[in-house]
């Protein structure tokens, strides 16, 4: 493992493009010294009455072989290397089929299979087959979950020709992608059926990550290269994974299990000097028994201005980013494998914003983040299965901001970020139908803040218990309870309840309840933030008395709002309880339709709230509970395969999210909600209605997509048109009456048009690809982060024996 510990050690302390050469002359030499003997698959597809099936597409991973049934029913595939792989059947008009097969040297293993032809929902999956949603890294099935699952495999990220994560989200139906403005439009987050970021849990392989700028994990660090596949649960999802999953959870597969050497090497080029390079490498060692995964990629751009006040700079910065990964996995024993990753990742940007030669503003920051996993997976006898898991995790970024106007000032945040985390699960399927997945653990998290000081280390211990069985072949039940407890906040229990029922062949019927918790973070509860250039202080709850009240004696405050009396030192845990009803129906083979409401109920949300102004600061924020708000709305996808070689797929979102509070408030004349409308058209300033209340900002009522994909087959060409609306939103309330209403500032609804083409060559090892982005060239100063049209043009090369 000589040659793993220089790859990180020259990966770590060498310039991004000297780390890419490095990563692929070592990726490329152990491809070299991997090859071995090989064996050969193959058989023939039938249906069940003995009919040879041509055109059946037979997929062969983790090292995505593909092959076609000829006219008589048969395929092959030569030139595998010795190992277990999973192979998996499709066809538009029959159930997939899937199970593993073991290639030996110089042997050749061949198969019949039998199809059914499609005529219920669910599809066939061979008992004991590896099925796509289990994972080397953790035993908890998210499609077991009593919340929504929406998984986005490999092939379709693919398909659409995306880049970074949030490019492969915000094409999802039920997301939206959100820049963080106050953060200096860096921190790309997501908002899921209508909650913010901050309480969508994002993980990589099951461990959570950390690392938030105002909430918002930016999920632009993370390259799409390595990516197996991506699932989303939508609702409360703690009974899964905690505080910080409230609204749900975002978990990222990498790819594992490589059985033959395989390496792709991929550059990408574009408008505003996009520089996208991946380097990826897999193989085997040990005879088999272990396999690494690496993974190089770096990208940069300029940055771009959608702010027509700007004379020169940026609303959105010009940035550098590098991450590398590499995954190794180990079978120590017939039934024991030991697994360990490393992931690095570095982020660089320096932003201007020039309004004219009086006014100016800059901002400079860098991330780092490292994290390490451990973990040890073990099956009995009995058929119990054991994973002892351990994670590290140390993030840490320095902003420096710069203002110069009337007066010079600044601004700094350097704070670092450490989680060690344990967990041990067990997993146990019984033969009346129950399996269940349990576990127990705990973490350690630290920060260190320049502006906190010495901050007491926050410990959770948490259990929990996921099962769910099938009766009578049409019901089945799902359930899940979890218990954490902090050293701030004390213990929740966190229960789920979901059961899906199959009414016939076509239709079936989905429900589930499930709750969530959020215990308030360091930023909410101590941190104190100056940013000159947009003028403003945000205030922890627990530090806001003795703030404003130094403040006041040096008279810097101008008016303490009435609102700042009403804020204690107890910021509470906010609470959810999430609600799901859905139908799922397949008229026909080729057309599938899914639909279901959601009702999230939130309880102590926390918000910032103005709690004074500043004789030389425009505004002070402090951070307070809502008594009650809600998210609730409507979810429909279609998805209809036309023939083998056209996909069309639709989806729409409808969403109300409100603070309820603010209603009760404007019906029963309270303040600081009973302020009068002002309609700056008319000059008329109206008494507000609760009918007046729009909802909580960055909430568009409508969403939809629509995505056309089609192979060429003559060309072995694969293209994609994705369209995505977005209704209007409010972005800020302009007449300052605090609160939302049709006479505020919104961004206005628009259409983003993206198109894909890409041209397979020499058997699919080469790839040419154009890619636009923002066809219409929709541009608004609203959304920093949205850039106009651009061209993007790649090529990938995969080399393999």
């Amino acid at each position: 493992m000589v040659w793993l510990f220089v790859l990180i050690t020259s990966v770590s302390y060498a310039p991004c493009w000297r780390k890419l050469v490095v990563c692929s002359l070592q990726l490329l030499l152990l491809i070299s010294f991997s090859f071995a003997q090989t064996g050969t698959f193959s058989g023939n597809v039938s249906d069940e009455k003995g009919t040879a099936l041509h055109g059946v597409t037979i997929t062969l991973e983790p090292d995505k072989h593909i092959v076609q049934t000829d006219q008589q029913g048969l395929f092959a595939l030569d030139d595998l290397y010795p190992g277990t792989y999973r192979f998996s059947t499709s066809h538009k008009d029959y159930a997939t089929y899937s199970d593993t097969v073991v290639i030996a040297v110089e042997q050749s293993v061949e198969r019949q299979i039998v199809l059914q032809h499609t005529r219920t929902i669910a599809e066939v999956v061979v008992s004991g087959a590896v099925t796509e949603q289990e994972s080397p890294n953790q035993l908890l099935k998210l499609n077991r979950s009593a919340m929504p699952v929406q998984v986005i495999s490999r092939q379709m990220i693919e398909k659409m020709g995306s880049r970074r994560l949030d490019e492969v989200l915000k094409e999802q139906t039920g997301i939206a992608i959100v820049n963080n403005v106050t953060g200096g439009s860096r921190s790309v987050g997501v908002q899921l059926q209508g909650f913010g970021s901050e309480y969508v849990m994002v993980l990589i392989d099951g461990q959570p990550m950390v690392g938030r700028n105002n909430g918002n994990f930016d999920l632009s660090r993370i390259s799409v290269s390595n990516i197996e596949r991506i699932e989303i649960i939508k609702g409360a999802s703690s009974c899964l994974f905690g505080s910080d999953a409230l609204g749900g959870a975002i978990n990222i597969i990498t790819r594992y299990g490589a059985v033959e050497p395989q390496a792709q090497l991929a550059l990408r080029y574009g408008s505003l000097n996009m520089v996208d390079a991946t380097v990826d490498a897999e193989a085997p060692f040990a005879h088999q028994r272990g396999s690494v995964q690496l993974s190089a990629n770096y990208y940069r751009t300029d940055g771009f201005n959608t702010n027509p006040y700007l004379s020169s700079g940026q609303s959105s910065p010009p940035y550098q980013n590098f991450d590398t990964q590499a995954r190794i996995r180990y079978q120590l024993g017939r039934q024991t494998y030991l697994g360990t990753s490393i992931r690095y990742g570095i982020r660089r940007s320096d932003m201007t914003k020039n309004w004219n030669d009086e006014w100016q503003a800059s901002d400079q920051q860098d991330e780092k983040d490292i994290n390490f996993s451990l973990n040890l997976d073990h099956t009995f006898r009995s058929g119990l299965r054991s994973m002892s898991r351990y994670y590290l995790t140390h993030y840490n970024v320095d902003q420096a901001n710069r203002w110069r106007g009337n007066e010079h000032s600044s601004g700094e945040l350097s704070f670092r970020q450490t989680v060690h985390r344990f967990e041990q699960q067990f997993a146990k399927s019984y033969r009346s139908g129950i399996s269940l997945t349990g576990g127990l653990g705990g973490s350690m998290e630290h920060m260190d803040d320049k502006a906190l000081g010495d901050i007491p280390v926050l410990t959770t211990a948490f259990g929990y218990l996921q099962g769910d069985k099938r009766f009578f072949e049409k019901l089945d039940l799902r359930g899940g309870l979890r218990y954490d407890h902090t050293s701030s906040y004390g213990g929740k229990i966190n229960p789920s309840f979901g059961l899906e029922y199959y009414l016939n062949e076509k239709l079936s019927l989905k429900t589930g309840i499930g709750t969530g918790f959020k215990a308030p973070d360091y930023r909410m509860r101590y941190l104190v933030f100056f940013n000159p250039s947009a003028s403003y202080l945000v205030v922890g709850n627990e530090l806001l008395g003795e703030t404003l009240l130094q403040m006041q004696r040096n008279g810097e405050i101008s008016e303490i709002f009435h609102v700042a009396e009403q804020l204690d030192k107890n910021l509470k845990p906010e609470r959810s309880t999430s609600f799901n009803i859905g139908a799922k129906y397949k008229p026909i083979a080729q057309v599938t339709m899914e639909g279901g409401l959601f009702y999230h109920n939130l309880r102590n949300q926390i918000d910032a709230v103005p709690v004074a102004t500043g004789t030389s600061i425009s505004q002070i924020y402090s951070y307070w509970n809502l008594p009650k708000a809600v998210n609730k709305g409507l979810e429909a996808n279609m998805q209809w395969q036309i023939n083998n070689d056209l996909n069309v797929q639709v989806g729409y979102q409808y969403l109300i999210a409100k603070d309820l509070s603010v209603a009760d408030s404007i019906r029963a004349g309270n303040w600081p909600y009973n302020q009068n409308l002002h309609d700056p058209k008319t000059g008329q300033s109206p008494s507000p209605t609760v009918s007046d209340y729009w909802g909580i900002v960055n909430r568009s009522r409508h969403m939809l997509n629509a995505r056309v994909f089609y192979h060429y087959k003559p060309w072995d060409t694969h293209m994609s048109l994705r369209a995505n609306y977005r209704g209007k939103y409010p972005f800020a309330d302009y007449n300052n009456n605090n609160f939302i209403d049709r006479f505020d500032t919104f961004v206005p609804e628009h259409i983003l048009l993206n198109a894909f083409i890409e041209k397979r060559l020499l058997h699919d090892k080469l790839k040419l690809s154009l890619t636009i982005d923002n066809i219409l060239d929709f541009k608004h100063q609203l959304m920093p982060g949205q850039p106009g049209r651009m061209f993007i043009g790649g090529i990938s090369y995969r080399l393999q024996k």
